[in-house]
């Protein structure tokens, strides 16, 4: 992999049954430059999570479908490393939705600060991130349970 180039994995083809390695490409782009109020993040984690299978599928569904050959949606917490936001500073970390890259750029509004010194990071794709959320509501809000 060249110097400074960003690793991306794209859709390269629709999975039969469970998604193999070649239903997926990894290609290089440049890393990108925060515009401003962005940041520049570098991965430390990425979601993989269920919802993700539909989205390789054709067709409707509750979420938009990936293209072939477009970046594979996610989440991830990212390191800071170039911020031309007043919110964020380099070695910050961050809950970022730019894909499974390397590196990507997001602007304040849709960033969530994560704090190393209080949780680990990795947590705020876990238990208190999506999945996480998702159990809690799920059980408080909407089964509501009882005594």
């Amino acid at each position: 992999m060249a110097e400074n180039m960003n690793r991306q994995w794209t859709l390269a083809s629709r999975p039969s049954g469970y998604p193999k390695q070649s239903d997926f490409a990894l290609q290089e782009t440049p890393i990108p430059a925060p515009e401003h109020g962005e940041t520049l993040l570098q991965t430390a984690y990425l979601s993989l999570d269920p919802y993700m299978r539909g989205r390789m599928n054709a067709g409707a569904s509750y979420t938009p479908g990936v293209d072939l050959g477009a970046v594979m949606p996610g989440s991830v917490v990212g390191r800071v490393m170039e911020s031309r936001s007043a919110a964020f500073q380099p070695g910050d970390y961050a809950v970022a939705s730019y894909g499974w890259s390397e590196y990507g750029t997001a602007h304040e509004s849709a960033l969530r600060k994560v704090d190393p010194e209080k949780i680990p990071v990795s947590t705020a794709l876990g238990v208190l991130g999506t999945p996480g959320l998702t159990a809690y509501f799920g059980t408080f809000d909407i089964c509501r349970p009882q005594a």
